[in-house]
C-alpha cells in the first residue's frame, strides 16, 4: 500500500490527489491522508508525559501499513512543516518500531509550494535519509505557475513499484 501524506489541506492535498488518481490508473492501492486533520500535538520533551493525542494511533498504524511512502508538503521558512517534523519526532519515541517503520521505506518526495520549493525537497530528502528511508531521486516540485507533469508522477510512481519488485 502506497501512503501519500500532504501535510497541508489546499494545494498540496490537490497534488496528493493527483497521485492518488495516477496510482489507481497504475493499479496501485493507496491511501490519501490529510496530516493537518490529525490532532497531534507539537513535540516538545515538556509535554512529553501527556503523549501524541488520539489521533496519533491513527497515523502510526497507517505508516506500519505503508509499503511505500509519498509525501507532499509546502516550503515553511526553507524547510518542512512543523506538522511533519513534530509527527516524526512523536514517531520515533513512541514504541518498539520506530526504525523498522522507515528502515528500507521507498519515499518519494514532492512539493507545491508558493516559494522556490527546492529547499523543502532538500530538507525533507535529509530527514528521510537519516531515518533510514530509501528516497527516490526523481521529485516533483509544483507552484501556481508550474502545474505537475503527468509524466513525472507516473514515473516515480513507476520507480516506487520497482522498488517494491512490482
Amino acid at each position: 500500500m502506497l501512503l501519500i501524506l500532504s501535510t497541508t489541506a489546499g494545494s498540496n492535498f490537490d497534488l496528493g490527489k493527483k497521485v492518488q488518481e495516477a496510482a489507481e490508473e497504475k493499479g496501485i492501492t493507496s491511501v490519501l491522508l490529510d496530516l493537518s486533520e490529525f490532532r497531534i500535538p507539537l513535540f516538545s520533551m515538556r509535554d512529553y508525559e501527556a503523549g501524541p493525542g488520539d489521533d496519533y494511533p491513527k497515523l502510526h498504524q497507517h505508516m506500519l501499513d505503508a509499503d511505500a511512502l509519498w509525501v507532499v508538503a509546502p516550503e515553511y521558512n526553507g524547510s518542512t512543516p512543523p506538522n511533519l517534523t513534530s509527527a516524526i519526532a512523536w514517531m520515533s519515541t513512541q514504541g518498539d518500531d520506530f526504525r523498522e517503520m522507515f528502515t528500507g521505506l521507498p519515499v518519494a518526495l514532492s512539493t507545491h509550494s508558493g516559494g522556490g520549493g527546492q529547499k523543502v525537497l532538500s530538507a525533507m530528502r535529509m530527514q528521510f535519509s537519516h531515518l533510514g528511508a530509501t528516497v527516490i531521486g526523481r521529485e516533483l516540485l509544483t507552484t501556481k505557475s508550474k502545474e505537475a507533469n503527468p509524466e513525472s508522477i507516473d514515473s516515480m510512481l513507476g520507480l516506487l513499484q520497482k522498488m517494491l519488485g512490482e
